[in-house]
């Protein structure tokens, strides 16, 4: 029996997908927690075959391989019965209104189901936890150190607070394994700055990030039409883009960075 008080169901869910796209990607399991209004739930959870292939690094994250969903239903199977599922509910989830619906919804609209959420009321559990545990440099000093941040926003109480911060969290994390993206363990936190530059800072191109190193460590666009593009190909292939930078809106740190790459790949011709 759960203790929320309700007027209508309340459907928390969760989204495993192929990626983080809302366009380009697929839903590959959903689970569904159906809070009623009489403090019983009821929680369903299906697989379902995307129809593209999981990437790997999608893989690592949530466990479910191409393997996993061949024989599943497709989510033009069962779209008409999970609407009719939810009808009624308001929708619950965490990071729910900037992913898990948007994603949904795109779902029932790519197969022709009507799923409106114009009545439907949502409770975003993530955006309540950042309002009521903040993320800050205050908020880091009490959880690291122990100690209430004085003078918040004094240039130098802050710089203080932070030393104190990194300190710390190496004496927090240091030997503390977890495992990457791609499935690798790692101890990412060291007494060590080359170590802690590259766990924070080793794929900056330009500040702005309008540009990021790639795992292959190549600069790549980080914004835009060429997102995850090579700066180098597009730089070769549309030279009126380094035009449009030059002269648009964009930090001289940035346009300084694009030229190094633009003036680097004319001397490598």
């Amino acid at each position: 029996m759960h203790t929320l008080h309700l007027k209508k169901p309340l459907a928390f869910f969760d989204l495993e997908t192929t990626g983080v796209n809302i366009v380009r990607d697929r839903i590959v399991e959903i689970s569904v927690v159906k809070a009623l209004v009489n403090g019983e739930t009821e929680i369903r959870t299906r697989r379902i075959n995307p129809e593209m292939p999981i990437p790997l690094e999608s893989s690592l994250i949530h466990g479910i391989y191409d393997e996993d969903v061949k024989d599943a239903p497709t989510f033009k199977s069962i779209a008409k019965n999970l609407a009719s599922f939810l009808e009624g509910c308001d929708l619950a989830g965490f990071n729910s209104n900037r992913f898990d619906i948007p994603m949904l919804v795109e779902e029932f609209l790519r197969v022709g189901v009507d799923f409106d959420i114009k009545n439907r009321r949502m409770v975003d559990v993530q955006r309540i936890y950042h309002m009521m545990e903040p993320r800050n440099l205050g908020a880091a000093y009490k959880f690291y150190c122990g100690k209430t941040l004085d003078n918040a926003h004094s240039a130098e109480a802050d710089t203080i607070a932070t030393f104190e911060v990194l300190q710390g969290q190496i004496e927090k994390y240091q030997g503390v394994t977890i495992t990457d993206a791609h499935g690798k363990v790692t101890e990412p936190v060291k007494n060590d700055v080359a170590a802690l530059h590259e766990l924070t800072a080793s794929k900056i191109v330009d500040f702005a990030g309008r540009m990021v190193f790639n795992d292959k460590g190549e600069e790549v666009f980080n914004f835009g039409k060429h997102n995850g593009k090579r700066v180098t190909d597009i730089l070769k292939n549309e030279p009126s883009f380094f035009d449009w930078m030059m002269k648009g809106e964009f930090p001289l740190d940035t346009k300084r960075k694009l030229t190094e790459i633009k003036l680097r790949g004319l001397t490598q011709r």
